[in-house]
């Protein structure tokens, strides 16, 4: 299939954290509408639009089924397509893919892809028995939690590649020290080692810093086909890869590494013409702080096993060879679920036209945005990967 060239026009985002007082609806059209605007376009030029949020385990919450319609609505976009995705964590990436396609395939010229979320509005307890409530009953019955499946791959790591607790302590330490230069993050303050080994346990060896949390916000973008693109200023960063795939869920697999994250970037990296070697910048899920050191190997920025000597090489840090989570990743800049994908693609805009700030990676002309969501037993259910260029 002969695909049109898709760049980002337009980007907009809310601060992460709680946002009190405020409705879903207005979280959501506060993104929509700064990504318009930076986009240069009217709303009015919208053609198509795909909205995700993870209503499975909002929706007894009291937010809306249609909930991309109404948020559009309040913003002036009606009589178009409007569509909704949902795939747990990566349901922003979702959106995203489906604009991008339909945009791609010669569908539509311009659209538009947000994602959203409020789940401030329930106690925890409520939103672990939502989130894990799809949980195969063998798996929930052995406490196999999101922490409780990171935990143990923790230790596998530990046991396998020599991992150590100061190595996840490190990539707090450094997303955390992103995210304090990041005005839309969540948890801004920088965390020293020890705060980090010290604060209390999750799900050992996982500390309360090494895992996410959770909150309000929302991330949108605006895509075009390259040629519509021309008519609307600078500043636009090319799609160079999109891909979406879904796990293979085997019983046996091994524990220290995610089969849909290198069969999804086997295919980004072939899509785009480019290898791990060529990027400058990522923005990877590093739900727990085990996540991301196990993401530098399935990505390929490091061989097999050396994800921790990676990071404590200052490979993955500024001036390193992919400076990785500038955002403060979802440790810091925080896991707002429907919206973190967009947000993460987000940032590599902000960094492919040099405009991060504090945070810029001086020169960056490559970025790779992976996200991933659900998990059965140990594997994710949906893995994307999208390239960005300049």
């Amino acid at each position: 299939m002969n695909l049109r060239d898709v760049v980002v026009v337009g980007i907009g985002e809310t601060k992460f954290g709680k946002h009190t007082g405020r409705s879903i609806t207005d979280i959501g059209a506060e993104a929509c509408v700064k990504a318009i605007k930076d986009a240069g376009v009217g709303h009015r030029q919208v053609q198509v639009a795909t909205g995700g949020y993870a209503c499975q385990w909002n929706a007894p919450l009291g937010q809306y089924y249609a909930l991309p319609q109404i948020v559009l609505r309040e913003i002036g976009i009606t009589d178009i397509p409007i569509m909704r995705t949902e795939s747990g964590c990566a349901t922003g990436s979702v959106a995203f893919r489906d604009v991008w396609y339909r945009i791609a395939t010669g569908e539509y010229d311009v659209g538009l892809a947000f994602g959203v979320e409020q789940m401030n509005v329930a106690d925890s307890s409520s939103i672990l028995h939502q989130i894990s409530d799809h949980i195969p009953e063998r798996d929930g019955d052995l406490g196999l939690t999101a922490a409780g499946i990171y935990g143990l791959m923790a230790h596998r790591m530990m046991a396998q590649n020599g991992v150590t607790r100061e190595q996840l302590a490190r990539v707090v330490v450094k997303n955390r020290r992103f995210g304090s230069r990041n005005p839309l993050a969540q948890f801004p303050d920088p965390v020293t080692e020890d705060e980090v080994l010290n604060a209390r346990m999750i799900s050992d060896p996982l500390t309360l810093y090494m895992c996410c949390g959770r909150g309000d916000g929302a991330a949108a973008a605006v895509l075009m086909d390259a040629a519509t693109a021309r008519r609307y200023g600078t500043g636009h960063v090319r799609v160079a890869a999109n891909v979406l795939t879904s796990g293979s869920y085997p019983d046996d697999r091994d524990f220290t590494t995610f089969d849909a994250d290198v069969r999804a970037a086997d295919q980004a990296y072939e899509m785009a013409g480019l290898g791990p070697e060529d990027l400058d910048i990522a923005e990877i899920h590093d739900s727990f702080a085990p996540a991301e050191i196990k993401h530098y190997e399935d990505l390929g920025f490091c061989e097999r096993g050396e994800g921790g000597a990676f990071l404590d090489e200052g490979r993955s840090d500024m001036g390193g060879d992919i400076v990785v989570n500038t955002s403060g990743g979802l440790l810091s800049k925080g896991h707002i679920i429907g919206a973190t994908g967009i947000s993460q693609i987000g940032e590599l805009v902000k960094q492919l036209r040099g405009a991060a700030g504090g945070r810029q990676v001086e020169g960056a002309r490559v970025g790779l945005q992976h996200n991933s969501g659900g998990y059965v037993h140990t594997e994710f259910c949906s893995c994307a990967i999208n390239i960005l260029t300049v």
